[in-house]
């Protein structure tokens, strides 16, 4: 990825799928790998397995509004001045939910409304081109899906992973084999295990289609496997990324759901970072309703 990137040509960072469906490639009843299965750390990924399958069926009931911040500044300490060329810093105003699509699960998306205080002038028609005009298979849909959730990213690190239930998916049955599970430790009252993508091809790729897996920790309740925080970082010898998410309890829709997301990126020899925070909040509940109308 770097090897071939100059100053001016940014990297990329891409999840080239949906991964939170029951039915992914791996399936089967303790898909986790063996010798990190075994005791406390089998009974905990099946407890947080169990607990993500839930949080998506009552999370894909849900829309909430997202407030997100990006800005690119010179790494502290670098010591030097120049200035940044192009756009800094923008502010989006989202709505973001999950949406089910056939053949590839819960796939998160962004529908961006208000882009740095100005409304989004052609919202409908993309939605419209996104969801209804029924041209693409549902591998297509579900990327497109995830690049129009990234269309208004900033920096010099191009990605379409900065969505905060990412890292939830690697905790699917259709997923998990793909990784290494390890119980760290505790901090204050939840479990920290940690998490190592060992398959190939990677979940996330760069973009001349090389691997690039993921690694972290969750931090989970170890009662019933409530997911309270995720650590996501990808590293190669172009950029680096971290993404941390927290979760909080709501009462008025009695779930967990979202309330922070950080996340830093780095282009390896550059003198600058992506620094992003988006924050949740108006969660509701939605139903879909049909009805059917016959000529007489």
């Amino acid at each position: 990825m770097s090897r071939a990137s100059g100053p001016g040509v940014p990297v990329t960072l891409v999840c080239l799928c949906a991964l939170a469906s029951p039915s992914g490639a791996a399936q089967g009843e303790g898909s986790e790998r063996a010798g990190t299965s075994t005791g406390a750390v089998s009974v905990l990924l099946d407890r947080a397995t169990a607990y993500v399958e839930r949080f998506y069926r009552d999370f894909g009931s849900m829309v909430a509004e997202e407030r997100y911040e990006q800005r690119m500044r010179p790494i502290p300490g670098s010591n030097t001045r120049f200035a940044l060329s192009g756009r800094d810093r923008t502010t989006l105003v989202s709505d973001f939910l999950l949406v089910e699509i056939p053949g590839q699960g819960w796939v998160p998306f962004r529908d961006v409304f208000e882009h740095d205080g100005k409304p989004v002038p052609d919202r409908q028609t993309r939605l419209a081109d996104l969801f209804l005009s029924g041209a693409q298979d549902a591998w297509e849909q579900g990327l497109a899906v995830i690049n129009e959730s990234a269309r208004y990213n900033i920096g010099n690190v191009e990605r379409n992973i900065n969505v905060p239930t990412l890292a939830l998916a690697f905790l699917m049955r259709g997923s998990r084999d793909r990784f290494e599970f390890e119980v760290e430790g505790r901090d204050a009252d939840a479990v920290v295990m940690t998490y190592e993508e060992k398959d190939r091809p990677t979940i996330v790729q760069n973009g001349q289609g090389g691997d690039l897996p993921v690694e972290g920790q969750f931090w989970l309740d170890e009662e019933d496997g409530t997911v309270l925080r995720t650590e996501l970082r990808a590293i190669d010898t172009g950029a680096e990324a971290k993404i941390i998410v927290t979760y909080r309890y709501d009462p008025d829709v009695r779930s967990w759901v979202p309330a922070r997301m950080e996340e830093r990126y780095v282009r390896r020899r550059d003198r600058v970072e992506v620094l992003g925070e988006a924050t949740y909040a108006r969660f509701r509940r939605f139903q879909v309703e049909t009805a059917e109308r016959f000529e007489q």
